[in-house]
């Protein structure tokens, strides 16, 4: 075994014990991660820092995002590990599309008010428009969330018109007419 590779297995191995940690508080929402879970969403964390090119120090962004959604209505059990996986994955992308301006606290905030608020839950439109409009507003010089450290109204950056479900009824009752 190289150095290298006892190294990373020596700090993956450390991520998936902070993770484990995460149950205690956690599970008061039913969400618990086995073992193997842990270790399938560090494995993840690993190959998205690689395709990100980005080092991480510590115990990581994972935690954090576990803490932080953890009492969502839009995760259960059944989606819990495809959701932090994907959490991580849009959390290190938009470090990069940010150019690394926002703080971990500041982008995750953002991450979850959007998630909750504006995404009910739809990951693909928090990484393909919330954070995508965002992001180009930060790296146009935005920094208006840095007086809430991320926390605050920022449905301004839901410029896409989302689908509604009682105007598809009108319009189906009058063709119906």
């Amino acid at each position: 075994m190289s150095k290298g590779n006892w190294l990373e297995l020596a700090a993956d191995q450390a991520q998936v014990g902070k993770v484990m940690e995460t149950n205690q508080y956690t599970q008061r929402y039913g969400l618990i991660l086995k073992p193997e879970d842990a270790q399938i969403i560090v494995a993840e964390r690993r190959n998205t820092l690689r395709e990100q090119k980005r080092v991480e120090f510590g115990q990581g962004i994972l935690p954090q995002l576990i803490y932080e959604f953890c009492d969502s209505g839009y995760i259960s059990q059944s989606n819990y590990v495809e959701t932090m996986v994907r959490l991580q994955e849009i959390f290190y992308l938009y470090k990069n599309e940010t150019m690394d301006e926002l703080t971990d606290n500041e982008l995750v905030h953002f991450m979850k008010e959007q998630f909750e608020t504006v995404c009910y839950g739809d990951l693909e439109y928090l990484e393909g428009t919330c954070l995508d409009i965002f992001s180009q507003a930060v790296r146009s010089g935005y920094r208006g969330y840095r007086r809430t450290e991320g926390r605050g109204e920022y449905s301004q950056f839901d410029e896409v018109q989302r689908w509604d479900p009682e105007l598809y009824l009108e319009a189906l009752r009058e063709l119906q007419s």
